[in-house]
């Protein structure tokens, strides 16, 4: 019952309204079911022709449970006759299915709110956590656990009050029943118990079952992600078969998981109504043959053991749904406190606009004790395009890493105009960047929401502004939409150049200070290529400064200052155009080449 008590610390004020509401749902029909006494004793007693009206409990009736109904209807101004007990049931009845409704409906609506609440927790613990940590988990595994386990965590709690109402009901139930023949209930109620303890390992192999399914999925969605992003060279390859190899296996022991579950569910539904016929007849009996109970009370009795049975028996099968449902919780409160623990501190220190230089100082780096730079050092002016050269596994993300505060340098520093990094707000330093990667990370949407993201403060205005700053408006214009064309599956109804040039407009439409491009012309054509470095020169003569990653020649020709990225973490300017080396773009090509 662990879930139980931690949705009820999460919502305090629903979870008491709807355990009262039910109570007192659970207490109008205790009422019903009390005045069916009477109203059965009256019946039987005119059918008999002993008497026409209980109107006042008799001598030899004292023992009898009904007559004390009636002794109690008495004291309150309630005359026991067979129209005025008819109402009362019916009232009881009424009251029973309003308050029901409400508990019912506020139940429905925390169901969507928890699963709301457990996405937006996520989401956020993910988001405010530092890159280092975000870059080591498999996309599968964060989309499932923002579709898939906010849904079943929000059906274990649907289950979890289903359990508390149904214990409710069947406390009501048994005490109503101890009122009128308590020990026919005792023994009834002891079988019950009994029998729900010996089907109990059903549930328990239900238990295991969730817990294997919520681990499957995982496992399942991190291989489909990662198979869907490579469908292209799969297929290419006629490689698709080992795709659907994988995924089939790992879909058939989730399959094998999922039919444990469900034989587990039937057994229990097929083992609780004979065994609980069994006790019911038993309870019968012990209160004819021994207890000699009136006809009236015999009938109540069946009609309670019936009900204390019935609610047992779909409160542990409600138990069973919700423990299945539960680990899909638990891996889910998992997965937001490791995110919690690696929350980036990004809101806080020194709010600084660049107006001088970007530094780093015998910056140290390493991962995984690789040692990445031991020693850099190299300034970024204002108002000028830098470029980083150099080979692959260089380095050079890494230094734009650096510069954006996504890595901490294990030694060294990074200065934004003399300021330690370790002292600079981090979100309002990022918040004047513009950043353009490699990969054409479109949205299936429009133009329009590609630019924006969905930033409200961003209009037609801003947008058209971006798009012609990126050299993008003269094909915008040419769309059958406009900037309100949908742009297709990553930007796939766009050429290259095009989806490029709307990532740029991306990065220019919040007018950042630094543009950072992370070899965001590789996989251009030189015409295209050109033409994109045509608009950063523009860019850099309108006072922006940009950081170019690249080693392609148009760049190069364009850059005023270039340091080539060794292997082993050295760094060396080749280029300055204010200084007295400034060799071509072929000849640092030529260079970069030869490492």
């Amino acid at each position: 019952m662990r879930l139980l008590l931690t949705f009820t610390r999460a919502y305090p004020g629903q979870t008491v309204t709807m355990l009262i509401a039910l109570l007192l749902a659970g207490a109008a029909d205790g009422v019903g079911i009390l005045a069916f006494l009477p109203l059965l004793s009256v019946a039987i007693d005119r059918e008999a022709g002993i008497a026409t009206q209980l109107m006042m409990p008799r001598a030899h009736d004292g023992e009898n449970f009904a007559a004390t109904v009636t002794a109690v209807l008495h004291s309150v101004g309630i005359p026991p006759t067979i129209g005025t007990l008819l109402i009362v049931i019916v009232a009881a009845m009424t009251l029973k299915s309003l308050l029901l409704l409400f508990a019912q409906k506020r139940v429905g609506y925390m169901v969507a709110q928890v699963a709301m609440d457990l996405r937006l927790a996520l989401l956020r613990s993910i988001l405010a956590a530092r890159w280092g940590y975000f870059v080591g988990q498999p996309v599968g595994r964060l989309a499932n656990a923002m579709a898939s386990e906010p849904m079943r965590s929000s059906e274990a709690y649907m289950e979890g009050m289903t359990v508390l109402t149904l214990l409710m009901q069947t406390g009501i139930y048994t005490g109503v029943a101890l009122l009128v023949a308590w020990q026919a209930t005792l023994v009834s109620l002891s079988a019950g118990l009994a029998i729900l303890g010996a089907a109990h390992f059903l549930v328990r192999i239900s238990r295991r079952s969730g817990k294997r399914q919520t681990s499957l999925m995982k496992s399942l969605s991190s291989r489909l992600a990662d198979m869907l992003q490579s469908v292209k060279p799969l297929k290419a390859m006629a490689r698709e078969d080992l795709a659907d190899t994988l995924l089939a296996a790992e879909a058939r022991k989730l399959n094998k998981a999922l039919q444990r579950a469900v034989l587990s569910k039937a057994a229990l539904s097929a083992a609780q109504e004979p065994m609980f016929a069994i006790v019911i007849a038993t309870g019968i009996f012990v209160a004819v043959v021994y207890w000699h109970a009136p006809l009236a009370t015999i009938l109540i009795l069946v009609l309670l053991l019936v009900r204390i049975l019935t609610s047992l028996g779909k409160l542990q099968k409600e138990y069973q749904k919700m423990v299945i449902n539960e680990s899909a919780f638990w891996s889910l409160q998992e997965t937001i406190q490791e995110a919690e623990q690696e929350t980036e501190h990004a809101s806080h220190g020194l709010m600084i606009r660049l107006t001088s230089c970007i530094t780093l100082r015998e910056v140290r780096v390493a991962y995984h004790d690789i040692p990445v730079f031991t020693n850099l050092s190299l300034d970024i002016p204002v108002g000028t395009l830098t470029a980083l050269i150099g080979p692959s596994g260089a380095g050079k993300t890494t230094v734009v890493d650096l510069v954006t505060g996504l890595i901490r340098p294990q030694a060294g520093e990074v200065y934004i105009d003399d300021v330690p990094m370790a002292r600079i707000n981090l979100q309002h330093w990022r918040r004047q960047l513009g950043y353009v990667p490699q990969e054409s990370l479109l949205l299936h949407d429009t133009v329009f929401m590609n630019v924006t993201l969905g930033d409200p403060a961003l209009g037609p205005t801003e947008v058209e502004s971006a798009l012609r700053a990126a050299g993008a408006w003269d094909f915008i214009t040419r769309m059958p939409d406009g900037m309100y064309t949908l742009v297709g599956e990553r930007g796939a109804r766009l050429s290259g150049g095009q989806r490029q040039r709307i990532m740029l407009a991306r990065a220019l439409v919040h007018r950042p200070t630094l543009l950072i491009l992370d070899e965001a012309t590789a996989a251009l054509d030189p015409p295209t290529e050109a033409a994109i470095c045509a608009t950063l020169r523009q860019l850099v003569d309108g006072d922006m400064t940009i950081l170019a990653v690249s080693h392609q020649p148009a760049i190069l020709e364009v850059a005023e200052r270039v340091y080539r990225v060794q292997d082993g973490g050295a760094v060396q300017m080749v280029s300055d155009h204010a200084g007295a080396f400034a060799p071509t773009s072929k000849d640092l090509l030529h260079g970069v080449a030869r490492r």
